[in-house]
């Protein structure tokens, strides 16, 4: 008996700024090499070291506007003043082809996609302590107090939308949070679903 070919799983995720979803992404792209990364679009400034095309495309506000209006988005977020969203068309091509893709987005951004593909993996990723998070905030040194704040209030309001993720996982040391994901990943693939 021949299997049909399946589709790839969509995998979110997501939790407060300042978490570590980047650090964490690009190890687990580093463990596990056939999980396609998602390029995100931004209107925020490149942090240093961040190479267009790679860890985000940065648009300006009105191309932004554009790839919304021509409905080029698969969700879109404004966060602290910038627009953040995922490019739609490579999104859902790769999952037609068969491979599970990773989206690193904002909760906002996570629940938008949770309406269009509710079978999609969605893990949120916690800080070890709010203190720990307002650290790491401050150890980047791109932001002035009243941001930092910001994002603070922000990241209480966002770990109360914890219950609407399938996965909760403590960034508490990369490898560790690593390992948790690959596991749920690995737990996934093994689940029998009625739909696949």
């Amino acid at each position: 008996m021949e299997m049909n070919m399946k589709k790839g799983f969509l995998i979110v995720l997501s939790g407060p700024s300042g978490v570590g979803k980047g650090t964490v992404c690009k190890s687990l792209l580093k463990r596990l090499p056939d999980l396609i990364y998602s390029v995100s679009a931004t209107t925020r400034q490149p942090r240093l070291g961040e190479v267009d095309g790679v860890n985000y495309f940065f648009k300006s506000r009105e191309e932004f506007l554009d790839m919304i209006d021509n409905d080029k988005l698969l969700e879109h977020a404004e966060y602290v003043g910038n627009y953040y969203g995922t490019p739609r068309d490579f999104v859902e091509q790769t999952l037609n082809e068969g491979q599970d893709i990773i989206l690193e987005i904002e909760v906002q951004g996570a629940l938008k996609v949770k309406e269009k593909f509710p079978n999609g993996i969605f893990i949120f990723l916690l800080p070890p302590s709010l203190d720990e998070l307002e650290d790491r905030i401050r150890g980047r040194g791109t932001e002035n107090d009243t941001v930092i704040d910001h994002r603070m209030t922000a990241a209480v309001e966002e770990m109360a939308m914890m219950a609407n993720y399938d996965y909760a996982v403590v960034n508490d040391e990369i490898d560790l949070a690593c390992k948790r994901i690959e596991s749920i990943i690995i737990a996934e693939h093994c689940k029998i679903r009625p739909n696949r």
